[in-house]
């Protein structure tokens, strides 16, 4: 949302709303950031990866999945040799030839699972703490 229209909901002048979140992005509360949105470039198809990699790969391994665009997140899963994805693809056959021969084909990588996400009812992007975390609120 643009700052001119926080300013217009909240009844506040327009350099009051900036100044506000430059402080919050100083204190590192929040950060400013453009979010694509996967659909419009048609990447309709998200997929929920989960791996199970050799530890002492794992450098070699973070390094070739960071240099993916089909990857949109990557966080370590529960278990020490657990890595979480989600990916984006614009058909079913890219989506295939990545689970099946891409990801597969790097030494120390073998897919436990994947789902496919049909729906995503709320990304990180929208995510806000509970209310009680602010002051005034």
């Amino acid at each position: 949302m643009s700052a001119s229209k926080m300013a217009r909901l909240l009844e506040e002048k327009e350099r009051t709303v900036r100044k506000r979140i430059d402080r919050l992005i100083e204190m590192g509360v929040g950060r400013a950031t453009f979010v694509v949105e996967p659909t419009a470039f048609g990447y309709g198809i998200a997929v929920d990866i989960f791996l199970d990699i050799e530890q002492e790969k794992e450098e070699d391994i973070l390094d070739q999945l960071l240099g993916f665009s089909q990857i949109s997140y990557i966080a370590y899963g529960q278990g020490t040799n657990d890595l979480s994805l989600e990916a984006r693809f614009k058909t079913s056959e890219e989506m295939y030839e990545f689970l099946r021969r891409v990801l597969p084909g790097i030494e120390g990588v073998k897919v436990k699972e994947f789902a496919l996400v049909p729906r995503i009812l709320r990304n990180i992007d929208e995510w806000t703490p509970p209310c009680d975390n602010f002051e005034n609120c």
